[in-house]
């Protein structure tokens, strides 16, 4: 017999501080979602509302040969556009793709006293939904992040179920992502030394995503609207799917197209994130995306975080501000921005008001 909340705070505590999670409330076997998980009907995912992403994904392995520069004008064209894409023959092994999906079910299949032995920010952390303290409603997710600090870290401190395939996903990514950003960056009109790279990409973070089967998957949400803060995020997606992304209305930021970004056998999903988009002073594309819920099996993803050393400072390049003539964001260190973004609800891209020129903060 399922569990009674009888109010909402116990309910929080057996998700929250108690570690359960979402998992924990689909295996005491709840019938229907709970009442702190339903969205208002603004949030909701009509799938039969939106339209499937038919762009075919980019083949990186072109990047090498006669077709370069038209490899090179779909990445920029993508980027300026939904900023979001996909690519195939990226040189991650697709076994290890497999093993990395398979990973993530072994973790979340733990008892949750196993799970939450990691809870030990900010080098890695367990949780569920995105920041429970200070949402109204909660996100239909349980994850756990990885922060990388070096390979001797990694394999003491990281979950034995995940550890290893996470960090080799982790090293083979980050050299796709230094290629993109450097082809990004050089189309920007701007020269890059490994120096200026390394300071854009230099934080990284694996999460290991999961979404249980929900019952009732047209009342809440996976994920909620939100971009990326960092400059690119690589991400893995199984067969399941859920994943959307809003096509941007030039005329009126509240509205726009949702596109579900279908998963493609082997193929890995590219994001620009905020730092892209204030570095490039709006010219590439932070995507907003969200997730929805599914009621027929677990879902898992694997996203790859690439951000901005905390001390880095990033605002718009000086060549971009004098070929545009003005600058739509000021300069802001990262350790700033990021702690702004972890510290409230997701929002859209609210995130980006922190380093508009006309803010508030100080």
């Amino acid at each position: 017999m399922a569990p009674s909340f009888n109010s909402s705070n116990s309910l929080y505590d057996f998700v929250v501080k108690d570690g359960y999670g979402v998992k924990g409330l689909v295996d005491s076997g709840i019938s229907e979602v709970p009442e702190r998980y339903i969205q208002p009907l603004e949030e909701r995912i009509n799938k039969q509302e939106s339209r499937v992403c038919d762009v075919a994904p980019i083949d990186l392995s072109k990047l090498k040969g006669a077709e370069h520069e038209k490899v090179v004008d779909e990445i920029v064209r993508a980027a300026e556009t939904l900023g979001f894409f996909q690519v195939v023959n990226h040189g991650v092994p697709l076994e290890l793709l497999e093993s990395l999906k398979d990973a993530a079910h072994a973790f979340f299949s733990l008892p949750p006293e196993k799970k939450l032995v990691y809870c030990i920010p900010p080098k890695i952390k367990y949780a569920t939904s995105f920041a429970p303290e200070k949402e109204k409603v909660l996100e239909w997710k349980d994850f756990i992040y990885m922060m990388y600090s070096s390979d001797e870290d990694a394999l003491q401190y990281w979950p034995n179920q995940c550890k290893e395939v996470v960090l080799k996903y982790l090293k083979l990514t980050s050299e796709m992502v230094r290629g993109i950003v450097e082809i990004l960056i050089g189309k920007l009109g701007v020269e890059s030394d490994d120096s200026k790279i390394e300071g854009l990409v230099g934080l990284k973070k694996v999460n290991l995503n999961y979404y249980p089967a929900c019952p009732n998957p047209e009342l809440t949400v996976g994920a909620g609207r939100h971009s990326d803060i960092g400059t690119v995020t690589v991400l893995l997606q199984d067969g399941i799917g859920g994943l959307y992304v809003k096509v941007e209305d030039d005329n009126d930021a509240a509205k726009g197209e949702w596109l579900e970004i279908p998963p493609i056998p082997g193929a890995l999903v590219i994001n620009i994130g905020d730092t892209l988009e204030i570095l490039s002073n709006g010219r590439y594309k932070s995507a907003e995306h969200r997730v929805r819920a599914t009621s027929s099996q677990a879902r898992v993803s694997v996203p790859m975080f690439a951000m901005p050393t905390p001390t880095e400072r990033i605002g718009p390049l000086p060549q971009v501000v004098i070929k545009d003539g003005l600058a739509r964001y000021r300069e802001v260190l990262f350790f700033d921005y990021m702690n702004n973004f972890f510290g409230n609800a997701l929002a859209g891209k609210k995130s980006l008001e922190f380093a508009k020129k006309n803010n508030n903060y100080t």
